[in-house]
């Protein structure tokens, strides 16, 4: 801490400006200016970088992850959070959400009465206006894939293994 705040009042930290174009949810294109805060490493003589594996470091940064995270693949254990002894292979799920429908947190959390049941999944990948009931159980390789114009919601307690699944099918409760 000490380097850091000696080099923040010498004003030596001469981070590289990052461009990201954006559209904001009224529809509004921006620019948003940003560093990236590992980049200053390279103002630490001797400094090191160090490979973390996957299973240590869980980043979230898309839906797609917070999903994974959330579901029952973890469980918090002395404050951290790790596989869960029930997965019955090694290795994370590759998750694919639709952009459209599930990118903003808001609209991922809609889309889900819970989050479905994780442990036996290889892989996931959902586009369109798809929807999740309560007690989902995916296994193996899920695809669910709504075409513009329809919907798919997923009924309550399905469990789906090495499905595809697309097209249009509402279930109404009455």
């Amino acid at each position: 801490m000490k380097a850091i705040n000696r080099l923040a009042e010498q004003k030596a930290f001469n981070l590289e400006i990052i461009r990201n174009e954006k559209t904001t949810d009224s529809g509004h294109r921006v620019i948003q200016l940003e560093t990236a805060a590992a980049a200053a490493i390279k103002h630490f003589e001797g400094a090191v970088g160090i490979n973390v594996p996957r299973r240590r470091f869980l980043p979230v940064k898309m839906t797609s992850d917070l999903l994974l995270v959330m579901s029952n693949l973890y469980h918090l254990q002395n404050g951290a959070l790790s596989m869960s002894p029930k997965r019955q292979f090694p290795g994370v799920p590759l998750v694919k959400l639709g952009q459209d429908r599930f990118k903003k947190v808001k609209d991922f959390l809609r889309r889900f009465a819970n989050i479905p049941d994780l442990l036996l999944l290889d892989h996931l990948t959902v586009s369109g206006d798809v929807t999740f009931g309560k007690n989902v159980v995916l296994k193996g390789t899920v695809i669910i894939i709504a075409h513009h114009g329809e919907r798919i919601d997923i009924p309550a307690g399905s469990v789906l293994e090495n499905k595809i699944v697309s097209g249009n099918l509402r279930i109404v409760d009455h």
